[in-house]
């Protein structure tokens, strides 16, 4: 193993991945570990081979990873003899005691929608919907799909979000779910966008429209939290 992999540091730090969530996970591992200095700028991460095994991922889904990191701009990567993936000066340097002020806020979106939203999405497939209601979620998921770009995909994400939350009949529940879309979406435009992410999302909205539609109430809440715990570890591992 490399020296880098040797630091008791990197196993506090990465561990293997676990569920569907293997491609957002690999992100947020290897940009904390990344901003937390534990793989240093200027320096080589691992090879492809011993992150895989490190992180229990194929190569293909660690190359995603590292592409989106790339993208990011926390590193560059050379090919041929003597290249590799190399760590990048961040743009801001703060005490290693102290985390950037930013982190709180980001923290504290991210705790506020794992509240809110899967319990819109239970709330929805509770409620029985009428025609109207169920016209509205289909329409939604429809112009998600038919979205040409990112920005008009991220923007029909977060109707779509707040068509969820609409369905409920609850006002009160529909403001506080518009106020984190508008934080959410904030935080999204800062970061690439990442079409493997793009894809597992798609397949989750779909999942809970029709689990909202079936009144599977439980199946609705487990997977938009874990859709919302996807996009926060996007969010964690690439915004500094």
């Amino acid at each position: 193993m490399t020296d880098a992999m040797d630091s008791p540091l990197v196993d506090a730090a990465l561990h293997p991945v676990r569920g569907h969530m293997a491609f957002e996970s690999c992100v947020e591992q290897l940009g904390s570990a990344i901003r937390l200095g534990i793989f240093r700028v200027g320096t080589k991460l691992p090879g492809e081979r011993e992150l895989a095994e490190k992180l229990n991922v194929s190569r293909a889904t660690l190359r995603e990873a590292i592409s989106a990191l790339r993208a990011a701009g926390l590193v560059t990567t050379t090919r041929g003899r003597g290249g590799g993936t190399v760590v990048q000066p961040a743009t801001e340097q703060w005490p290693v005691d102290q985390a950037p002020p930013r982190r709180a806020e980001i923290d504290d979106v991210i705790v506020f929608r794992s509240v809110i939203e899967p319990g819109a999405a239970y709330r929805a497939a509770s409620t029985p919907l009428d025609d109207a209601q169920r016209a509205l979620l289909a329409d939604s998921l429809a112009d998600l799909a038919a979205a040409e770009t990112p920005a008009d995909y991220r923007q029909a994400d977060a109707r779509l979000h707040l068509a969820i939350a609409t369905v409920c009949g609850s006002d009160e529940l529909s403001r506080s779910c518009s106020e984190v879309q508008v934080r959410i979406h904030q935080l999204l435009a800062e970061i690439p966008f990442l079409k493997t992410n793009i894809d597992h999302s798609e397949t989750e909205h779909r999942a809970i429209v029709a689990a909202i539609l079936d009144g599977d109430a439980a199946r609705a809440r487990d997977i938009m939290t874990a859709h919302c715990d996807a996009t926060a570890a996007l969010l964690k591992g690439l915004l500094k």
